[in-house]
């Protein structure tokens, strides 16, 4: 699911990268496959319709505004946390579990709020972490 072999034959990584969209919005923590041998870029699968929605949602001419895409996209947030210093070490199943659970936890205090909206909100977060695992 996160490897690909890019075009030239090389294994690609997986690197945060900053998108800038229409010289005003910097997009910072964009999960991308680079190859290390070509310099080739494409965007995971996976993130491309939450950063589709983002960009559609800026609209086409948006203000200066800095966002951080892990507050936006949920495997943006895990590659983050996978990259992060202090937990390198974890393996990415231990990140996910945690983050699983921390939404989950989240949700109920939302119910437990009637906070129908962001109920709502987690909800999808939720989905952007299973939808890829249930569909392998």
């Amino acid at each position: 699911m996160l490897q690909k072999t890019c075009e030239c034959g090389h294994p690609m990584e997986i690197r945060l990268r900053k998108v800038i969209y229409a010289r005003a919005v910097e997009v910072d923590n964009v999960p991308v496959y680079m190859c290390p041998h070509c310099r080739r870029i494409s965007i995971l699968p996976e993130i491309k319709e939450d950063l589709a929605r983002l960009i559609r949602d800026l609209g086409l001419e948006p203000e200066r505004n800095a966002i951080d895409f892990a507050d936006v996209s949920e495997w943006a947030y895990l590659i983050a946390q996978a990259t992060d210093e202090s937990r390198m070490h974890e393996p990415i199943q231990q990140l996910i579990a945690d983050r699983v659970d921390q939404l989950l936890d989240l949700m109920l205090l939302a119910r437990s709020l009637e906070d129908v909206a962001w109920e709502a909100e987690l909800r999808g977060r939720l989905s952007q972490i299973t939808r890829p695992v249930l569909a392998s």
